[in-house]
């Protein structure tokens, strides 16, 4: 796929441009809890030449009792303002998995009202198997202003998700692996009901990544989306465990042309657990 430095660029492109001074590239590394990995502990041993550690779980909304949903403004900015991105700055995000994480944070970017983030295809896994560059010391970091113009067309909260559900107004699309879709399979946070949103349609966000974590090519996805009943004309909320995955779909969907999405940051962590929303198992 052709580099876009607004969606996805390949660990060439990032080779190429990582000594440009207005490049920032961020560590956004974070696993389930069943993957016994320390992300950063994994970035203090080794990252790409100059990158940030973006801490996805504290970086977000203390006040929620809900796992990392997006930062109010206002903490995005000083976060962001004391790791020195900020206005001007090219971004690039990588994680650990290859492909897991990162589009979260590419999405936390866009919602903030910044374009200028990619992802990068393939990641860390990706970087280190080309025996690219490494580093294990932190950056000198200079201070940046960053201007925030929150984009909330992006984001869905349960109410809204909910009505869409009933109405069918908005196709609802679950990145969660099919068995967790249909309620076989156990959820891997304790006390959330099994299944989905009812008329929701199921993508399993690995389905769109090639066996080295790359993405596959944006006519590939649009047929696997397609397959899945989903019509990528039309508006789309995305959906998964706790808004981590969704934004997988997310980033394939504008790879793929269509820009009209949005995230439902609670996912199943807060529809599995919330006792007036109904639930259906069973293929969509």
């Amino acid at each position: 796929m052709p580099d876009d430095s607004n969606t996805l660029v390949s660990t060439d492109w990032l080779a190429a441009h990582l000594k440009d001074p207005d490049l920032r590239v961020l560590d956004a590394s974070w696993y389930l809890p069943d993957a016994q990995r320390d992300p950063k502990a994994e970035y203090q041993a080794a990252h790409i030449p100059g990158a940030r550690f973006f801490d996805i779980d504290d970086i977000s909304d203390a006040r929620s009792d809900l796992p990392h949903m997006a930062p109010p403004v206002e903490k995005f900015m000083s976060r962001m303002r004391a790791m020195g991105v900020g206005d001007g700055h090219q971004v690039v995000i990588y994680d650990g998995a290859g492909l897991l994480s990162a589009p979260r944070v590419w999405w936390l970017f866009r919602l903030m009202g910044h374009r200028d983030v990619a992802v990068l295809d393939g990641g860390f896994p990706k970087w280190q198997a080309e025996g690219r560059p490494t580093e294990d010391m932190p950056p000198m970091v200079k201070d940046r202003h960053m201007t925030v113009r929150f984009q909330n067309q992006l984001v869905r909260d349960v109410t809204q998700v909910s009505q869409a559900s009933k109405l069918s107004s908005t196709q609802i699309v679950d990145a969660r692996s099919a068995p967790r879709f249909r309620g076989d399979a156990p959820e891997p946070r304790e006390g959330l009901r099994a299944g989905h949103i009812p008329g929701s349609r199921n993508v399993p966000f690995d389905t769109l990544l090639n066996s080295d974590r790359t993405m596959k090519p944006s006519d590939e996805v649009r047929s696997i989306f397609e397959a899945a009943g989903v019509d990528v004309s039309k508006p789309i909320i995305t959906t998964c465990g706790s808004g981590i995955t969704a934004a997988i779909l997310g980033l394939a969907l504008t790879r793929a042309g269509h820009d009209n999405w949005s995230l439902y940051d609670g996912s199943w962590t807060e529809w599995g657990m919330f006792p007036t929303v109904p639930v259906a198992t069973g293929d969509a």
